[in-house]
């Protein structure tokens, strides 16, 4: 005699053999190099020999490393730059294109241009680096077109000139981010009801006062998804970086996984550079939790 109805169904044993290469992936892949990172950082140790244990001297070294807090500065420029930024423009150009070209056009139109605006994003970063560093060289587009429009004094050396340096990878930062935002915000507006705008409209509303009370609201969740993937990869954006100015000029664009990098492959400090990427891997986590316990009360509190 078989088992009743409501005992299959509430035994879900045989799910977790499907769990089984997820979890073997899971601790081969991350778990165990995260712990054997850990443990580096407690030592003092070149790659080859012995690791010598030294317990907490990495880390209070890292207290006073100017070039790591230096970094930490560069990551809150770029969670700017990944995050904030690409959001409102997303917002912004979701909008338009979902409630103006789309309306007042057709909708082949909107998805032409949501295809190029996310283009950067299917890019291989490698080649978009290299190409960006040609744009913005001292002989590249950039200075090109200036010189001949006569604004020949904004004429810039962007990536190799410690002053501009930060903010030209920025704006490159967000060009890629910004497709990212826009579709994610499209398909949110695809579940809300037309006959919302219909109504506002009717009412007279402007479209930034249907932006604001419309389409900001309704896309709260898929805000609240783009900001906290954009930010976890601002915390470990390295790629950009390592293409475009390796961590230059004078450590004007370094972050803490390039400054990792660079201890781990250039000064051979393989203990301090594990003491960096944990750090980092902590500050993550930390944000990741606390990010997720905001939405679950959201959620609870919107029940």
């Amino acid at each position: 005699m078989g088992k009743p109805a409501g005992t299959l169904l509430n035994d879900r044993s045989g799910y977790y053999l499907y769990m089984i290469p997820g979890a073997v992936g899971f601790i081969l892949i991350v778990l165990v190099p995260l712990i054997a990172n850990l443990g580096i950082s407690f030592t003092s140790w070149k790659g080859v020999g012995v690791p010598q244990f030294v317990g907490m001297q990495n880390y209070l070294r890292l207290m006073g490393d100017a070039a790591f807090w230096g970094s930490i500065l560069h990551t809150l420029l770029f969670i700017i730059s990944m995050t904030i930024a690409p959001i409102v423009l997303g917002l912004l150009l979701a909008a338009v294109l979902f409630d103006y070209i789309s309306a007042q056009f057709n909708e082949k139109l909107s998805s032409f241009f949501r295809a190029g605006f996310y283009l950067p994003q299917i890019l291989p970063l490698t080649a978009a680096g290299v190409l960006w560093g040609w744009i913005l060289s001292p002989i590249g587009i950039v200075n090109a077109v200036l010189k001949a429009i006569g604004l020949d004094f904004l004429a810039q050396n962007w990536l190799g000139d410690a002053t501009f340096a930060l903010w030209a990878v920025s704006a490159v930062i967000v060009w890629v981010q910004v497709g990212y935002c826009l579709v994610v915000f499209m398909s949110g507006l695809a579940r809300v009801d037309p006959s919302l705008y219909e109504a506002a409209e009717l009412d007279n509303a402007t479209w930034f006062r249907r932006f604001g009370y419309i389409t900001v609201p309704m896309l709260a969740p898929e805000i609240f998804v783009v900001a906290l993937t954009t930010i976890i990869a601002a915390l470990k954006v390295f790629a950009p970086i390592y293409v475009l100015t390796s961590g230059g000029p004078d450590n004007a664009t370094t972050v803490p996984s390039y400054l990792s990098f660079y201890h781990f492959f250039t000064t051979n400090r393989v203990g301090y550079a594990a003491a960096i990427s944990t750090l980092q891997t902590v500050v993550t986590i930390v944000l990741g939790v606390v990010f997720l316990n905001i939405q679950r009360k959201q959620t609870a509190g919107g029940r």
